[in-house]
């Protein structure tokens, strides 16, 4: 069976994200795995996972896909009306949580502080996990994100994925 036409059915049991949300919880999964639980189907060309890299390749990251239109999503093959709706309400429920927490900034100012806001996340994960804390100049905390998942002891990252974000 080609790569190409590879549907979640045939996906280990344990590497779909469905499955690994209810067993490890969200924050286990990559954002093309939280993008791909939105869509929920792919295409007869592509699974949904193929679909959601798709996707993220093309508006460069979450970043950019957080100010995408519903004309752009749905020019995009595979993305209907109904995939590009789910998808720009999750958004507009993610800023909407953001500007209500506006006031609620964690600050940082030593390692341990860093630490501590990061241990409860953290705490049992199994891989090594690169995260990066993104602060503001009251060295308040305006983003966390995954950068990179690796493997039992090693996270191997290019700047440009520290910096990009």
């Amino acid at each position: 069976m080609s790569t190409h036409s590879l549907k979640i059915r045939d996906y280990p049991q344990n590497e779909r994200p469905r499955e690994r949300f209810i067993q490890n919880g969200p924050q286990s999964l990559s954002n093309h795995e939280l993008l791909a639980l939105l869509l929920g189907t792919g295409s007869r060309e592509e699974s949904v996972l193929q679909l959601a890299n798709r996707m993220l390749s093309q508006f460069e990251g979450l970043r950019m896909l957080k100010d995408a239109t519903l004309e752009e999503l749905t020019q995009m093959k595979g993305i209907g009306q109904a995939k590009a709706i789910h998808v720009l309400a999750a958004v507009e429920i993610g800023r909407r949580i953001a500007n209500h927490t506006l006031d609620e900034r964690y600050v940082i100012r030593s390692p341990e502080d860093g630490a501590k806001y990061l241990m409860n996340d953290m705490r049992f994960l199994t891989q090594e996990h690169f995260v990066c804390l993104y602060l503001n100049t009251k060295n308040q905390v305006i983003h966390k994100q995954t950068i990179f998942i690796g493997s039992l002891n090693a996270s191997i990252v290019h700047p440009r994925e520290v910096v990009r974000p």
